[in-house]
């Protein structure tokens, strides 16, 4: 699965609720968690999910590989409550 670039955001939304970008972004959490366990290099992963080049622009590349992996880290210790809250209605 390639993100697109025009389909994220370079930040991810910082608030204590979940958001519609968080419901659509799901899947691209779940792999960077599952990176993260890995010990994938951060740059392989902007690149295979991202698809950014972070050789290209290696600041901006890390920036939104820190942030979508913060709020994935987030959704595991928050945002998942909404989801299981959405899902008794």
């Amino acid at each position: 699965m390639v993100v697109s670039a025009d389909r994220f955001e370079n930040q991810p939304p910082d608030y204590t609720e979940l958001t519609d970008y968080d419901r659509t972004h799901l899947k691209l959490y779940l792999r960077l968690l599952d990176a993260e366990l890995d010990n994938a290099d951060w740059r392989e992963v902007v690149r295979v999910l991202f698809d950014i080049d972070p050789n290209a622009d290696p600041v901006r590349a890390r920036h939104i590989h820190d942030a979508h992996l913060a709020r994935a880290r987030w959704m595991t210790e928050h945002g998942y409550r909404d989801l299981l809250r959405e899902g008794r209605h």
